[in-house]
């Protein structure tokens, strides 16, 4: 029987990856998506067949985080085997301008997609499998290395909405006997990261000043210290959790910790540039309470899953630099054949 996954977040930069890979595993894949005026499927798109086509294998339904029982209808209807709970207002920045929001669809979100999951697990006598995308921000303040024993001491309304979400998993796992794990991904990067995170908005920004379509690039601290790793290994550990026999909680990271500033250093001399002739800072981006450092302590994800990452800082810092300066030729392509691109966003 082929496996059903079901994803929230499917559009995100994880639920893009992780969809490619439950894919080519032979899954059925269903998302869920957020009803919009235009479209938001871009990083699926490449995915997507029509759903008449005998050979579909990824089917979306619109949802939301904020309605229980929108998230009721659809689990009932697609019958997964395996949930993966990657929505969220994800931005740290920006959850202390929405903490309301960022709690709603953060934690009380994943509230109720867990009761979600007890009733259809009791009422269809059917076992599902659900994995809950945490994350580094938790431990805060907490000093390095963090590993899943670390006491969390979040700093942003982000990270406490994720501590939320993480005890109710853990309360749920135990008081339903649910087969439920949480994922502590620390910072995991792609070309596909939206252009407001601090990593995407570096090597877009950068390319494009390579080329002369921006000028500057205002940033915030670039001394905060983070584990990135790469976005595509992380979701293979998302996976291997729910082919344990036991649920549990694991910390997915590199071990090895990078200041912004590294990361910007990095980007500049692939593009052979000096990164302090054209960025500038800007208050603005600096959070109320900053996290000085993260950096995880993988050795039980190493252990139990198996699990390693394939992609170093630099090859990281590549893969996006290099992508970003495909995007920025293709740009410079289109203004000098008298395209008005004014319209589009840039970091």
């Amino acid at each position: 029987m082929t496996k059903k996954a079901l994803i929230s977040g499917i559009t995100g930069q994880d639920g893009s990856y992780l969809a490619e890979h439950l894919l080519a595993a032979g899954y059925e894949v269903h998302g869920i998506i957020r009803r919009s005026s235009s479209f938001n499927t871009a990083r699926i798109d490449p995915l997507y067949r029509d759903p008449h086509d005998e050979a579909a294998k990824l089917f979306l339904h619109f949802g939301d985080m904020s309605d229980g029982t929108g998230l009721r209808r659809i689990v009932a209807s697609v019958q997964p085997d395996e949930i993966y709970n990657l929505a969220a207002q994800s931005h740290v920045r920006v959850s202390f301008d929405q903490p309301e929001y960022t709690a709603d669809i953060v934690a009380t979100g994943t509230l109720r997609l867990l009761e979600v999951v007890r009733d259809y697990a009791r009422d269809a006598g059917k076992s599902v499998r659900m994995y809950n995308a945490s994350s580094s921000e938790m431990f805060g303040a907490s000093p390095p290395p963090q590993g899943e024993d670390t006491p969390f001491h979040p700093r942003s309304p982000y990270a406490v909405s994720k501590a939320a979400a993480y005890w109710y998993c853990v309360n749920y796992r135990e008081s339903y006997d649910l087969h439920i794990s949480n994922g502590i991904l620390f910072n995991h990067e792609s070309p596909r990261r939206g252009e407001t995170f601090v990593t995407r908005k570096i090597t877009r920004a950068l390319a494009r000043i390579k080329l002369g379509l921006q000028e500057t690039l205002f940033l915030g601290n670039l001394d905060a210290k983070r584990d990135w790793g790469f976005a595509g290994d992380y979701v293979v550990a998302m996976h291997r959790m729910l082919q344990q026999d036991t649920p549990d909680d694991y910390v997915i990271a590199t071990g090895e910790a990078r200041s912004v500033r590294d990361f910007l250093t990095r980007a500049a001399a692939h593009l052979d540039m000096d990164w302090e002739a054209c960025v500038q800072m800007d208050p603005r981006y600096l959070r109320p309470a900053e996290v000085d450092a993260l950096c995880g302590d993988a050795s039980k994800a190493r252990k139990v899953l198996a699990w390693e990452p394939t992609v170093d800082f630099d090859g990281l810092v590549g893969m996006m630099v290099e992508h970003d300066l495909e995007l920025a030729r293709r740009e410079l392509t289109l203004r000098n054949a008298g395209h008005d691109v004014s319209g589009s966003e840039h970091g």
